[in-house]
């Protein structure tokens, strides 16, 4: 089984001391987002997980608990973007995440760590000129910390609109720019670029547009086959990423990023915030009267099997 923690906020950034509690207790509930009275128990086992995977702006939190993390198989994806405060209010410095990220890549190995360069929007300020010179200039400070950085164009879904109504779609001549001048700097540094629900317009320029968190990907991570079962269901239609059993909430995201998909709005970050409890088992709160909790079918595809990439 795979332990998501990123898709709907950021835990090592903000809930590092939580999530380590979970670890030392050797479980975590999570409140079904759409059904809140349903809550999933899940075991963390090294033997019952074949990976938890991160998603974060920010590992620097998490840095000093990597002892406790050690018998788990791992995979990251740090994002790393070039907007300002205007756009991310609460994101540390770029450079420091780049070092960070560098620190993280010595502990779990390059293969277990992605660079993220997304969502990718184009503005007065962010053209694509200075996408490809900050692309450029990360990229250089990663070469030789990881193998793979995904980029990813804007998507408007309703949160995004609400919180950043100026914000438009890449229009595709920009997209195709962008994608092939990005393919040559990744390649240049050593990394394969990836894309996700991208179409297959920047293949022609030696994208991998297959997905981002695939079987492939997290299967070169461990080096070790994984036998996914044939009906678990893809985050979105068309999408091959192994994206579910995610153990955040919505709307706890404190890095506030005008572009956000995760949050409504500052006010639901901040009042959830104050029900976070540490030592609970749930990110947000405690069990309520009237929670159905049950426990989660945890089964291990890991094969045996190694994988040589």
């Amino acid at each position: 089984m795979i332990l998501n923690t990123g898709s709907r906020t950021d835990i090592p950034a903000f809930y590092s001391e939580w999530f380590i509690n979970r670890i030392q207790e050797g479980f975590v509930m999570a409140r079904n987002p759409f059904y809140p009275t349903q809550v999933t128990r899940f075991r963390i086992d090294p033997e019952l997980l074949d990976i938890i995977a991160f998603c974060t702006k920010n590992p620097t939190p998490m840095l000093s608990h990597m002892d406790e993390l050690t018998r788990f198989r791992q995979f990251w994806f740090v994002t790393i973007t070039p907007y300002g405060k205007e756009i991310e209010p609460a994101v540390p410095d770029k450079r420091e995440i780049c070092e960070s990220f560098r620190e993280l890549s010595s502990i779990v190995g390059k293969s277990c760590v992605g660079w993220r360069y997304d969502p990718i929007f184009l503005s007065e300020t962010y053209t694509v000129k200075y996408h490809l010179q900050a692309f450029e200039q990360i990229a250089s400070m990663l070469e030789g910390y990881t193998e793979q950085v995904v980029i990813s164009f804007i998507d408007l879904y309703e949160k995004t609109k609400r919180n950043y109504p100026e914000a438009k779609e890449v229009a595709k001549k920009d997209r195709l720019i962008l994608g092939e001048a990005m393919a040559e700097i990744g390649s240049k540094h050593g990394m394969q670029i990836y894309t996700c629900l991208e179409g297959a317009d920047l293949a022609p320029y030696g994208v991998n547009t297959g997905g981002c968190m695939t079987k492939e990907v997290l299967e070169h991570a461990i080096g070790e086959e994984l036998q996914i079962p044939s009906g678990l269901s893809p985050a979105r239609k068309g999408c091959r990423c192994l994206l579910g059993s995610d153990i955040g909430a919505y709307n706890t995201c404190l890095h506030f990023c005008r572009y956000c998909y995760a949050n409504y709005d500052k006010e639901s970050v901040l009042r959830n915030r104050k029900l976070h409890d540490p030592s609970s088992p749930l990110l947000v709160g405690h069990l309520l009267d009237g929670d159905q909790v049950r426990e989660a079918n945890q089964v291990r595809y890991r094969t045996g099997q190694l994988v040589f990439t």
